[in-house]
């Protein structure tokens, strides 16, 4: 019997699931170790293999390395080589910003200094065409600049490379043949894509994290060797597949987002399981909290995203906080707010939360590991929510009486309430910021939330799920097996895909139509050789083809999925409009002129057999018959407690469902059942 373990490492605890042959499923949760995480995920999989013994066939990983490499401003020490001219275009951007009128707000650092963004004398022109040689003797200083300043990774990125990489090549060459051992990112193999500054922050992006990444990987991969596991491990890509481990360190651009890509594709997976057409994904941690949407089993995806810029889910048109990173990724709206979200007053005495965390060290002051400040786990653990006896099972007590001194100390008492209310109020605070997140998504998308389910996960999103859903007013809840581990399980049913684009400037009017299904049918055959690299017959390939297109004059594209069969300009220019007006509220008057901006084919690698268990049994595991929880308006009450296997029948809230990964409240006015997967069904009465 061979084993499938997916680990997801989070702000607060590193999660671990299991699946074998068998389909029996193990999990474990073990504390993240920020200093070093694969530390924590060593230390997980001794405790998982001790439980669950067997060959290990496949090693999946979630992995926030990326993205923190970047908010913490740790990666390589970078250079960018780029057309004369042009150095600056990291510091000029898109000229967007996230605020109009604070004139204290600044960009962010760019990632390579000015000094080592280095000039080459070459131009192309838009076709691709030569309009200045590239000239070898302008490469000399910039090799000696290199070379003096001991660059460790550089960034190539010539004006119009997506029409003819040659310059790039050959600038590429020189380095690697002055330098063989520096770090080489080429914007034409990252991002083949019309746009200086998108294109040339993506590439920047992937040369400042890719030594960092790649040391991660290497020394992990080394660690599961010494540990006795032999197994392929995969990285979950931004964009919900599954890359090699070579493809993750030659191009981690394509993993910043792993982390919060792997609940989503489980919840697509369960989408696809339960026929549900439209579920909102809710996941809420320790540190943030992060909706999705999937339509018709499959995720929306976005095509670019910002890195850096904090936890924002305003408006989609406040961007400019970070770095912009055009690769298709799942798209999510992250908030600030998680178990371990700090709860304080600001200056003017009115009441926050987060986003500032209290993560795994110290860790909210229930956990006795040295915080003092109140956090949402406090709150929830003096309402009653949760069990003084422990999380994970009784692993980790929690000291109520230091949550209670917390919150007494810090912000019932200068506000004048009770420790109840005062923990009550700050859990309404935090669903209000969680809800600007769903609304991203769903709003601002041109979807009405409550058209859709939620399928809530993570350690806190089953606590928060019910009554967020009640002030959307969506009907239906679902809390899947596992909730609490759920985004490693997650990595557990996805694919593997490759995702090709080609930058396609014309007027659709105007457009060829033989060019475009020649452009389609390369970047299948290209897809379909990555597959067939990667061990999948063409009898087990999928491929999903979508245009970007904008009305003429516009800044921005959207992209629209195309179906199969033939491809024309005007079938592009049609569903265009239809995407244009449920994103936007209207479309343009029929012959006002559509821009092809481009095409891409996402190529996925289908299993031999369905990953998804035909049912995940729940687990018996010890729970109090009831405990005395606090409701605002009722107070002090006896609620019934029962863990998932005790589940039978529909039961009527108030009530707490307790596991080893999570706890559930179902409040007053919704009953929850068990259905024939596994999940918790809440619907209101």
């Amino acid at each position: 019997m061979s084993l499938r373990i997916g680990i997801d490492i989070g702000g607060t605890f590193t999660d671990l699931v299991a699946i074998g042959s068998d389909g029996v499923v193990t999990t474990h949760k073990t504390a993240s170790t920020p200093h070093d995480y694969g530390e924590g995920i060593i230390d997980g999989l001794r405790s998982l293999l001790a439980d669950r013994r067997g060959p290990v066939s496949d090693v999946l990983h979630a992995t926030t390395v990326g993205s923190n490499t970047i908010l913490e401003g740790k990666g390589a020490k970078t250079a960018l080589i780029t057309t004369r001219g042009f150095r600056d275009i990291l510091e000029i951007r898109d000229l967007r910003m996230p605020v109009l009128y604070d004139i204290g707000w600044t960009k962010p650092r760019a990632l390579v200094e000015r000094r080592l963004r280095l000039e080459v004398t070459e131009k192309m022109r838009p076709d691709g065409s030569v309009a200045v040689p590239l000239d070898p003797a302008s490469l000399e200083p910039v090799l000696a600049m290199l070379r003096r300043e001991q660059v460790a990774s550089v960034a190539i990125c010539l004006l119009h490379s997506y029409a003819n990489p040659a310059h790039e090549q050959a600038v590429a060459q020189a380095v690697r043949d002055a330098m063989p051992d520096i770090a080489i990112s080429v914007s034409s193999e990252i991002l083949p894509e019309i746009k200086e500054y998108p294109r040339t922050s993506t590439t920047v992006i992937n040369a400042y994290v890719q030594p960092v990444v790649r040391a991660y990987i290497t020394a992990l991969d080394a660690r599961l060797r010494a540990l006795g596991i032999e197994a392929p491990l995969q990285l979950m890509q931004s964009n919900g597949g599954l890359a090699s481990v070579a493809f993750a360190a030659e191009s981690p651009a394509h993993i910043i987002e792993s982390g919060p890509a792997a609940g989503v594709v489980g919840g697509a997976a369960l989408a696809r399981r339960l026929d549900e057409p439209r579920i909102i994904t809710f996941d809420m941690g320790g540190t943030t909290a992060k909706a999705g949407l999937v339509e018709n089993g499959e995720v929306l995806r976005a095509e670019a995203l910002e890195v850096g810029g904090g936890v924002m889910a305003g408006s989609r048109l406040l961007v400019g906080a970070g770095y912009m990173l055009k690769l298709p990724a799942i798209d999510l709206a992250e908030v600030g707010a998680g178990g371990g979200s700090i709860c304080r007053l600001d200056s003017a005495g009115a009441p926050k939360v987060g986003p500032e965390s209290a993560g795994a060290v110290p860790g909210p002051a229930c956990y006795g590991r040295g915080g003092t400040a109140p956090t949402i786990t406090d709150c929830n653990l003096v309402l009653g929510y949760l069990d003084p006896g422990g999380l994970t099972g009784g692993t980790m007590r929690l000291d109520l009486d230091a949550a209670r001194a917390a919150i007494r100390r810090d912000l019932a008492g200068p506000l004048g309430c009770s420790v109840e209310e005062a923990a009550h109020g700050m859990l309404r605070l935090a669903s209000a910021t969680m809800m600007r997140a769903i609304r991203a998504v769903s709003v601002e998308r041109g979807r009405d939330p409550r058209q859709f389910a939620m399928l809530a996960f993570g350690g806190n999103g089953p606590l928060f799920a019910a009554g967020i859903a009640a002030e959307l007013g969506i009907a239906r809840i679902i809390i899947p097996p596992l909730p609490g581990v759920f985004s490693a399980f997650g990595l557990l049913v996805a694919d593997a895909e490759h995702h090709a684009r080609q930058s396609v400037r014309v007027r659709l009017s105007q457009a060829d139509p033989n060019r475009i299904s020649g452009i389609i049918a390369d970047l299948t055959t290209a897809g379909t050789q990555r597959l067939i690299r990667d061990g999948f017959a063409l009898e087990r390939q999928m491929f999903q083809r979508a245009a970007s297109a904008r009305y003429a004059g516009q800044s921005s594209e959207i992209e629209v999925a195309l179906p199969d069969g033939a491809v024309t300009p005007a079938l592009i220019a049609e569903l265009f409009a239809v995407e244009h007006e449920k994103t936007y509220g209207f479309r343009a008057p029929d012959g006002e002129p559509v821009d092809l901006i481009g095409l891409s084919v996402m190529a996925r690698g289908l299993p031999d057999q369905p990953r998804l268990p035909v049912r995940i049994p729940p687990f018996d595991q010890p729970v109090p018959a009831s405990r005395r929880a606090w409701f605002p308006g009722e107070g002090w009450i006896d609620t019934p407690v029962t863990d998932r296997a005790g589940l039978i029948g529909s039961v009527p809230g108030p009530l707490l469902v307790q596991e080893y990964d999570a706890t559930c409240l179902v409040p007053k006015g919704m009953t929850a059942r068990v259905d024939d997967f596994g999940n918790i069904a809440i619907d209101r009465s």
